[in-house]
């Protein structure tokens, strides 16, 4: 049997990278989804997989992105919850403030998609304990917000490097953009994490086992801008050193993987931006259809469930270490 891999996009949207980046116009909420879920959905389907899509609510709160958003849902994705506002200084927030930010985004994903989420992934993947703790009291089941590498600060000061217009105030809400170095000495399995009174599975997302370099798609596709017998070569070579490692990946992608700069020439800046859309399609087919190859690909919600009984049979085996035990979870309370 094929050992599992997840895979999941995190539905930013145009406003959003805008407003990361402190771009002028993101206040007015332009979107790309009825461009970027069409094509998602094709690719998936393709290759008869169901994943998590990660969705800002205040997307799902928009009548414009309703008919995109939906599909997801009618197509059998997992929903998952990527915050309301899509700030990455989530971190920051107070225990009131994550509170009053996750109940909206709930509503909105259940208005848009009749769908309650049971897994979070932090916006530049920010999480703090106060988040966990917020999580856990809602409901929700597993966290995926950590990026185990060691470039995280290189990313950060490139991508402040390529934001001139960008002020002192802003940057300073950034400064944990991409994580820190300390990062990269975090574990890539899954694990438990405490929150509060209970625990979460904590799935990170997947980097080279050792050197801990990124291998999202996204990452892929900049090397491919370069060579894409290289890209392919070194993105096999990273499922291969996960499954002598151990490790079951979790792969992520992002609604830029399925745009080309000719499609919004306002992120054209972005790295793999200048490929044409043909090409990047054509090497999303190879990314995705390599990982279903290799491994049997399921959403981070059923990840995080043979994780939970994994261990549940471990802790009922008495000649192997006992683990965490898993703690039933409260059903999130229908908005």
């Amino acid at each position: 049997m094929k050992r599992i891999a997840s895979l999941s996009l995190d539905l930013d949207n145009q406003w959003s990278y805008m407003k990361t980046h402190g771009d002028a116009g993101w206040d007015s909420y332009p979107t790309y989804l009825d461009v970027v879920v069409p094509r998602a959905l094709e690719l998936f389907e393709k290759h008869g997989l169901s994943i998590t899509f990660f969705i800002v609510g205040r997307d799902a709160s928009m009548d414009i992105n309703h008919k995109a958003i939906r599909s997801i849902a009618d197509a059998g994705h997992e929903i998952g919850n990527h915050s309301f506002d899509h700030e990455p200084w989530l971190h920051l927030y107070s225990k009131q403030q994550l509170d009053e930010e996750f109940d909206k985004t709930e509503r909105a994903l259940f208005d848009a998609t009749g769908a309650r989420p049971t897994g979070f992934r932090g916006p530049g993947y920010s999480l703090s304990p106060t988040v966990l703790e917020v999580l856990a009291e809602r409901g929700y089941d597993y966290d995926c917000s950590t990026l185990p590498t060691y470039i995280g600060p290189l990313a950060r000061a490139y991508y402040f490097m390529r934001s001139p217009a960008m002020s002192d105030e802003e940057k300073a809400k950034r400064k944990k953009l991409f994580g820190t170095f300390a990062d990269g000495r975090q574990s890539l399995k899954p694990h438990f994490v405490k929150a509060g009174e209970r625990d979460l599975v904590e799935i990170p997302v997947t980097t080279f086992p050792g050197v801990k370099t990124p291998i999202h798609a996204s990452y892929v596709i900049y090397l491919a801008s370069f060579s894409e017998t290289a890209a392919m070569a070194y993105w096999r070579t990273a499922l291969t050193a996960c499954r002598v490692s151990g490790v079951e990946p979790s792969i992520l992608l992002h609604p830029l993987d399925f745009l080309a700069g000719t499609d919004i020439e306002e992120l054209k800046f972005f790295p793999g931006m200048s490929m044409t859309l043909e090409k990047k399609l054509s090497l999303m087919d190879k990314i995705v259809g390599t990982l279903n190859d290799s491994y049997k690909v399921v959403d981070m919600r059923e990840h995080a469930a043979a994780f939970r009984s994994i261990n549940e049979r471990t802790v009922d085996d008495p000649d192997k270490s006992p683990k965490i035990p898993s703690v039933s979870m409260p059903t999130v309370a229908k908005p």
